[in-house]
């Protein structure tokens, strides 16, 4: 007869499963503990930089528009401050009981120095062709055509001066040109 092996005898059930596990298996299960909690705490300090730089856009997109309200409230304070003489120099003009012609003259022109200066000071420039000057439509807007002896499309008259600010058309000057012959 056939000898039948003996199953091993089994004392406590716990030690089969654990004798049956190979010992790198759980010495392998270890650093996956180690890996997730890396990772955890990985993720956990991304979301705190996350909220942290998402605040401070919010900051800076608050602080813009602030800045933004503050430069279109204030946005003419420099042109006031430079219109405020202006306007008391005409003051004082008038306080004047008898005037003279020429003082009058006087304080008119330099009224129009102080004024001219505040445009200068403020990048509002006169536009002011001279006669023969070829029209412009980007600075001149032509009122009407005069037969002239120069030649067509050129200025004959300038009937208004135009101005610009920092570059940008204020009003054209309104101009007579010439009519082709």
């Amino acid at each position: 007869m056939q000898e039948q092996e003996k199953p091993s005898e089994v004392t406590n059930p716990e030690e089969s499963v654990v004798s049956e596990i190979p010992q790198d298996a759980a010495a392998a299960q270890e650093p996956v503990v180690d890996t997730l909690a890396q990772l955890e705490a990985k993720v956990s300090e991304l979301q705190d930089a996350f909220m942290r730089a998402k605040a401070e856009g919010e900051n800076i997109r608050r602080r813009a528009q602030e800045d933004i309200a503050k430069a279109h409230k204030f946005a003419i304070e420099s042109f006031a401050e430079a219109m405020v003489p202006v306007k008391d120099s005409l003051e004082m003009a008038l306080k004047i009981e008898t005037p003279s012609i020429d003082s009058l003259k006087e304080g008119v022109e330099m009224t129009l120095k102080q004024l001219s200066s505040a445009f200068e000071k403020n990048r509002l420039l006169e536009i002011s062709p001279v006669t023969g000057d070829k029209l412009d439509p980007n600075k001149h807007q032509a009122i009407s055509m005069v037969p002239a002896e120069q030649d067509a499309n050129t200025v004959v008259t300038v009937l208004q001066k135009g101005y610009t600010i920092a570059d940008r058309l204020l009003r054209p000057a309104l101009v007579t040109v010439a009519q082709a012959k």
